[in-house]
């Protein structure tokens, strides 16, 4: 079933914030044990899935998932996202270190895919997984900053790295809808760096290429400030948009085309982690009667939230969200 078509029939607005992180404090693990261990990490997110009953709940939001499967350096600190620390790709021919690689073999990748198993099998609700996009893994192995450069200076490495980029994490997203991902969300941060037309020379194509061979809804999330982005990545053929709290949702509405799902987008930081309850309360409040007139959106967050955000805070999310008149 389309998106569009699900919201449509769901008798409220849905609501699914992203909050994988937080759910270590439920389980009192930390975030490096969950991302190695499909089966806690399961745990960790039905505590979230019980505690606060979303109508749709992710797993955690990891961009170096598929950076990790392919041997690039990865920094997994203890309670943080872990990130990328070397770039070894600094001309075409440093491509050629991944021909051999066993991709769908990476330790964590594995892990992810037990996750997504657990979550299908032993959850009451829909079930989402992230990707990362093909640039923003093109990015990871080149260096975001050397990404941009290259882009004037070496169109065929970024041309190259984006198209090996979308073969691998095609594999991926396929294993995860064999695995039982209801939803798959494609996370092109890196996207938000180029202009409309850099971003239809060197990612639209193949955003379009990835989503396209889903068997599974598909959501298209760029963080950051993409409101210059808006009408190429409304035309990605992604099913829903997840927009950061710096898109604001009045301006996007009026981009996005009435099949395509509007996904956000209270602040995660300012508001989820530093804000009150009651801050919570009226921000959601606030951009609930923004939806009102419009079918299709959902509410959630504008980016996965960090893993110290209050937990009260999300109960009040879901808590105005629940009781709001629609």
């Amino acid at each position: 079933m389309k998106l569009i078509d699900l919201v449509k029939q769901h008798k409220n607005r849905m609501v699914m914030p992203l909050m994988g992180f937080p759910g270590i404090q439920l389980t009192e693990t930390n975030i490096k044990q969950n991302l190695f261990d499909g089966e806690l990490h399961f745990k960790t997110i039905q505590s979230l899935a019980n505690r606060f009953q979303p109508d749709v709940v992710f797993s955690m939001m990891d961009m170096t998932v598929e950076a990790s499967a392919l041997g690039l350096q990865v920094q997994h600190p203890l309670n943080e996202a872990p990130s990328v620390i070397a770039h070894p790709v600094k001309e075409l021919s440093d491509l050629a270190q991944f021909e051999d690689i066993d991709f769908l073999a990476g330790k964590k990748l594995q892990a992810f895919l037990d996750t997504i198993r657990f979550m299908s099998k032993h959850l009451d609700r829909l079930s989402g997984a992230y990707v990362i996009g093909p640039l923003s893994l093109a990015g990871l192995m080149i260096g975001v900053t050397d990404l941009a450069l290259a882009t004037v200076d070496q169109p065929a490495l970024v041309t190259n790295a984006v198209e090996l980029s979308t073969k691998l994490i095609q594999l991926y997203a396929q294993e995860l809808t064999k695995a039982g991902a209801d939803m798959i969300c494609v996370l092109e941060p890196t996207a938000v760096l180029l202009s409309p037309r850099s971003y239809r020379k060197y990612c639209g194509q193949a955003i379009q290429t990835l989503i396209a061979g889903l068997d599974c809804s598909s959501i298209l999330h760029v963080c950051g400030d993409s409101k210059h982005l808006l009408k190429e990545l409304s035309q990605s053929g992604a099913q829903g948009l997840s927009l950061d709290s710096l898109v604001d949702f009045r301006t996007a509405i009026q981009i996005i085309p009435e099949d395509v799902v509007y996904i956000g987008n209270i602040d995660p930081v300012r508001i989820m982690v530093n804000g009150t309850t009651e801050t919570v309360t009226e921000a959601t409040h606030n951009l609930l009667l923004e939806m009102k007139p419009y079918p299709n959106a959902i509410l959630s967050t504008g980016c996965d939230l960090p893993p110290e955000t209050p937990l009260e805070n999300i109960n009040a999310l879901m808590k105005t969200a629940r009781n709001f008149e629609y």
